[in-house]
C-alpha cells in the first residue's frame, strides 16, 4: 500500500508526512496554548515555520482569537477544532477524520464542514468515519458501510442511492378511503393520514416506475387527488436496510 507514491512500510516516514489524523479522543497537553500546540505538530513532520499558513488554519476554524489560550480553558467543541488544526498543520494530502463533530454544536459543525469542503475541493483525500449519516450524505463522494466490524459495501454515493434507493409518491386524496381497492393490489399501495393519503413506493432502478399505469387506473376507478409529493430514500434509510439484511 502506498500514500502519494510512498510505501507505508519501506518508506513510512514520507508516507506518514502526507497523512493527517483527527482522533475521536481529546488527547492533548492541557497547559499548552493553541498556537504552540499546532506549531509543535507542524515541527514534528519537519515542516519549516509558516506563521501565515497556521494563522489561516486557525482563522478558518474560528480559533485565531483563542490562539494564546491554554487548551484546558477551551470547551469540548473548541478542543475538537484544535485537533483538526493539528492534523492540518503539516499540510497533509490524506486526512482521516474519526467522528470529528462529536460534541460540537450545530453552528460550529457547519463551520467545520465548510473547512472540510474546501480541503476536499483543493485535492485533499478525506476519509471520514461518522454515525451521523446526514454528514456522509452531505460530504461524501464514496460511501463505505461497516457492520459488525466488516466492510460490507463501498460505492459511489450517487450510484448507491440510484441502485439501492427507492422513491415514495404520496397522493393526497380528495376523499378518504377506508381501504386500498382490491384492483390496485399489484401496486402494493398503503394508506396514510387516516385514509387521506395513498402511498406508492417504487424502485428507482426499474425500467418502468409504474406511475403512469397507476394514475390511469386511479382515474378509471374515479379516485381523484388534489396534490402529490415524491421523496427519495435517504442514505440513512439505505444504511439501515443494508444492516438489517446482513443480520
Amino acid at each position: 500500500m502506498t500514500v502519494g507514491g510512498h510505501d507505508i512500510l519501506t518508506d513510512y516516514r514520507a508516507a506518514r508526512s502526507l497523512i493527517g489524523l483527527v482522533p475521536q479522543e481529546l488527547a492533548m497537553t492541557p497547559f499548552e496554548s493553541v498556537l504552540a500546540t499546532i506549531n509543535f505538530s507542524r515541527g514534528l513532520f519537519g515542516k519549516p515555520a509558516d506563521p501565515a499558513f497556521l494563522q489561516n488554519v486557525l482563522t478558518s476554524l474560528a480559533l485565531w482569537d483563542r490562539k494564546d489560550s491554554k487548551l484546558v480553558t477551551l470547551s469540548g467543541g473548541m478542543k475538537r477544532r484544535v485537533l483538526i488544526a493539528k492534523a492540518l498543520s503539516h499540510e497533509p494530502q490524506v486526512l482521516f477524520l474519526d467522528e470529528p463533530t462529536a460534541g460540537v454544536d450545530v453552528e460550529l459543525r457547519q463551520d467545520m464542514w465548510q473547512v472540510v469542503r474546501e480541503l476536499r475541493d483543493s485535492g485533499v483525500t478525506i476519509i471520514l468515519t461518522t454515525h451521523y449519516i446526514e454528514e456522509a450524505e452531505l460530504m461524501a463522494d464514496r460511501v463505505g458501510v461497516i457492520n459488525k466490524g466488516e466492510l460490507v459495501l463501498v460505492e459511489k454515493k450517487e450510484e448507491l442511492m440510484r441502485k439501492m434507493g427507492s422513491k415514495r409518491m404520496a397522493l393526497q386524496l380528495n376523499s378518504p378511503l377506508q381501504a386500498v381497492p382490491a384492483q390496485f393490489s399489484k401496486y402494493h399501495l398503503t394508506l396514510a393520514a387516516g385514509g387521506k393519503e395513498l402511498v406508492y413506493t417504487y424502485d428507482t432502478k426499474a425500467e418502468e416506475s409504474g406511475i403512469t399505469g397507476l394514475l390511469d387506473d386511479l382515474a378509471t376507478a374515479g379516485i381523484s387527488f388534489k396534490d402529490l409529493q415524491t421523496t427519495q430514500s435517504s442514505l440513512e434509510e439505505i444504511f439501515v436496510d443494508l444492516v438489517r439484511k446482513d443480520r
